[in-house]
């Protein structure tokens, strides 16, 4: 087998465990933020918002900086450090005695983090240019997959070992994702330090396109929060379509889900697409089709309406992110592709605080059916940007 494919599977492999693993939180954060001392339901919704929220922050800000190091020590390095440090901190959660303790735990994670990034590079750079978007594809369904059946796989495990025990259960996923790494993926190429040396400035000039990159990042920050603004929202809208019934919460994962599935489905064979037609194609058509599919969910009278638009919707996004990183492999010279990446990986986690916090406030102030008239706009505007940006434009790969 190629050394580029084979690292291919290993890191779906560890990009699957992970996900897995860091998704199982989801369901245990508000019942762990309990069991540490906080009460009142207001409360700790309070300190869930701040310690899931965190992460994301600390995320957003250091990418970028383990996206340097990335071109500078290698990818495998990072995904090693990454995959270890989450093993070692996310273990640590489960012996902390307050929330202040978990809440620090949960900067260091994502400060201390860059795993997926780190993936995303090794796999971007040695793979062959026409078939980027097909290994992207098939990193996102790990991605997708993991983050599917980890909230069930979590919400099991505590009620069997216990809130504490199921951190310490997810820090030995990452580990046995770190053992997977060293022992089996295969960097075959060590960029040359003194190429890596190079500032923001220089970096910057690096770039063979500067509107592309940038309409790139910000479709990223844009699609994230999109996607992240209906997420708060989307138990309580299920809560109004299904009034009378006592089975809100199996609906509304059986809802989530229907998008994680079909993400799963599609994105492999959207990869394919994209390697013959060209990403900026795929991502286009996905930017569209996603935003039309938003507005007719505000009309949904019956919760399988909305489950069934969601899983159209989940075959469109599948589209996106690999499409993007797609983009910025081919038209980045790979001495600096680790940092851009990393950047593009910060507007992806700005996008998902952003989304959270926008979509629950614009739900509150207007009603949640205008949340899914705006989003659905957003991604439409986005795709004509896209169209006159990308699209129009003579594509260049590097």
């Amino acid at each position: 087998m190629e050394i580029w494919k084979k690292n291919l599977y290993v890191c779906w492999f560890a990009v699957f465990i992970v996900s897995l693993g860091m998704s199982q939180m989801a369901p245990a954060l508000p019942l762990y933020i309990e069991h540490l001392g906080i009460h009142g339901a207001a409360a700790i919704a309070k300190w869930s918002g701040i310690v899931f929220g965190s992460n994301f922050i600390s995320l957003a800000i250091f990418a970028p900086i383990w996206g340097k190091y990335a071109d500078k020590y290698g990818r495998k390095s990072m995904i090693l450090r990454a995959s270890l440090w989450l093993s070692i901190i996310v273990t640590c959660m489960g012996f902390v005695d307050n929330v202040y303790q978990l809440t620090g735990l949960r900067i260091f994670q994502g400060a201390l983090s860059g795993f997926q990034s780190a993936a995303i590079t090794l796999i971007a750079t040695q793979t062959p240019n026409e078939q980027v978007g097909w290994a992207m594809g098939i990193l996102f369904s790990g991605q997708v997959g993991g983050t599917l059946l980890g909230p069930l796989f979590g919400g099991y495990l505590a009620e069997i070992i216990g809130f504490r025990a199921t951190f310490i259960s997810i820090g030995c996923m990452c580990f046995i994702a770190f053992i997977a790494s060293f022992l089996f993926i295969q960097e075959s190429e060590i960029i040359a330090k003194k190429q890596c040396n190079l500032n923001f400035h220089e970096v910057w000039e690096l770039l063979p396109s500067h509107k592309v990159t940038v309409c790139l990042f910000i479709t990223t920050l844009v699609m994230q929060l999109a996607l992240m603004s209906i997420q708060p929202i989307i138990t309580v809208y299920i809560a109004q379509l299904s009034s009378g019934t006592n089975h809100i919460a199996l609906i509304s994962g059986a809802v989530f889900a229907a998008s994680g599935l079909a993400s799963i489905i599609s994105a492999p064979r959207l990869g394919k697409i994209s390697d013959r037609i060209g990403p900026q194609k795929v991502l286009l058509a996905a930017l569209l089709v996603a935003g039309a599919l938003f507005i007719p969910q505000a009309f949904v009278e019956h919760p399988w309406e909305l489950g069934a638009l969601r899983f159209l919707l989940g075959l469109a996004t599948a589209g996106l992110l690999p499409s993007v990183n797609s983009l910025i492999a081919q038209s980045t010279p790979q001495i600096i592709t680790g940092r851009a990446l990393g950047y593009n990986q910060s507007a992806q986690f700005f996008g998902v605080f952003i989304g959270s916090v926008l979509g629950g406030q614009m739900a509150g102030a207007f009603g949640i059916r205008y949340v899914f008239f705006f989003t659905g706009g957003l991604l439409l505007v986005n795709g004509l940007w896209v169209y006159h940006t990308i699209y129009k434009e003579k594509f260049n790969t590097c």
